[in-house]
């Protein structure tokens, strides 16, 4: 008998007959004599008409009333997921996230999970009931509802899978696992049957959009198996798991694509020790997370170094580069809204001499011009134009042999 984690998104619970159809899964799963623990999402689109509804009320949001609210949407879900399980026959129990222990720190819309207390998760197993648990949801050592900020219920249902023990985490969304590319912009992508978790983070960092970063961190850190599988077909998706260290790696895995970030350039400040700590403190100070980074350093004396963040976090960064841009003696202090990165990952380049050469050919061929570079063992990143990003992506792809 194995413990397993069904974490179903909001697409998969978006209606009756969606939330029907996960119900008569679970049973499946319990009657090949598994024990399953449910992790629920809001349905559909219900958080953002929730968001709606708060910013219709007037500006003043405050972060713990917005936690409030948004917790509505999961406790929505696990109570007409269990109800269609009882109605499958299926004996079940729902549960919040501080009833099923989940305690954060007290930093609202997005907390970190600082302990599992899965005591009544435990006892409702024993008793042979399915728990259904609200994702996106904890409470705080304050004793106040939390939310885990973006991806937070894949994060929940890892966190519950560890302190379990549970054999595995399925992860049910509307795609049918992990491509080698985004589908919607490389149409011969093609699914990849396992990854590791240290691909599978590159990934998530750099435009992979089945999974968030904090959720693959956490299966990473605490050694969870993720299964990444569609609730519309049921079929096998994308085992995420340790790498095997004894079989031949493919050089690249996937090609991802990112335009969600801003690039910012300050320009003309001092080459001398610790300016680019005084702006990186002050950002960070401001909660500001910043990616990819380049400095360039004249032969005046002065340097501009250029960094990218989410565009969300523009306007207040801007804000932050300004002010202090006077006490760095910087120049000026320029962005640019919209940038494109395009990724190339895989385990197998880190003893495989030539990619980087490939993939700057490759972009060169096509006209496409490169901003800024990053890399890590497996990965290399490259800024280009917005508009470019999707004929990067294709040329690439190509390139490495991933068409199916």
């Amino acid at each position: 008998m194995a413990l397993v984690v069904q974490k179903y998104g909001g697409t998969s619970v978006g209606d009756a007959e969606r939330i029907r159809a996960v119900a008569e899964h679970v049973a499946q799963t319990l009657e090949r004599g598994d024990q399953v623990v449910v992790v629920v999402s809001a349905m559909g689109k219900f958080t953002d008409e929730l968001i709606a509804l708060a910013e219709g009320i007037g500006p003043d949001r405050p972060p713990r009333e917005m936690d409030m609210l948004l917790t509505a949407g999961e406790r929505i879900s696990m109570a007409l997921v269990s109800m269609a399980l009882g109605a499958r026959g299926v004996q079940s129990a729902s549960f919040t996230g501080s009833q099923a222990g989940i305690i954060t720190d007290t930093d609202h819309t997005k907390a970190k999970i600082l302990e599992m207390r899965p005591e009544r998760i435990i006892e409702a197993l024993e008793q042979g009931l399915v728990p259904v648990v609200a994702g996106f949801q904890g409470v705080s050592t304050d004793r106040d509802i939390t939310t885990l900020g973006r991806g937070g219920s894949d994060v929940t249902a890892v966190a519950l899978a560890s302190a379990l023990k549970a054999d595995s985490c399925e992860i049910y969304t509307d795609v049918t696992g992990v491509f080698s590319a985004d589908p919607r912009v490389v149409p011969s992508a093609r699914r990849l049957n396992k990854i590791s978790f240290d691909e599978m983070m590159e990934m998530a960092a750099t435009g992979g959009r089945v999974l968030m970063l904090r959720s693959v961190e956490f299966a990473r850190r605490h050694h969870v198996p993720l299964h990444v599988r569609s609730s519309f077909t049921w079929e096998p998706g994308t085992w995420i798991v340790e790498e095997d260290t004894t079989m031949e790696e493919a050089v690249v895995t996937a090609i991802t694509d990112d335009v969600s970030e801003s690039k910012i350039t300050v320009a003309g400040v001092p080459d001398k020790p610790g300016i680019a700590a005084k702006l990186f403190r002050a950002l960070a100070d401001e909660r500001v997370n910043v990616d990819m980074i380049v400095q360039n350093t004249s032969t005046l004396g002065s340097a501009d170094i250029s960094f990218t963040v989410a565009s969300t976090d523009l306007k207040e960064a801007l804000r932050v580069c300004n002010t202090v841009a006077t006490e760095l003696g910087a120049a000026s202090v320029e962005s640019t809204e919209r940038i494109g990165r395009v990724s190339v990952v895989g385990a197998g380049m880190k003893s495989s001499p030539g990619v980087t050469a490939q993939m700057f050919e490759t972009l060169t061929a096509h006209g496409i011009n490169i901003e800024m570079i990053s890399t890590s063992s497996i990965r290399i990143s490259c800024v280009v134009d917005a508009e470019k990003v999707g004929e990067a992506v294709r040329a690439l792809h190509t390139a490495f042999g991933l068409d199916a």
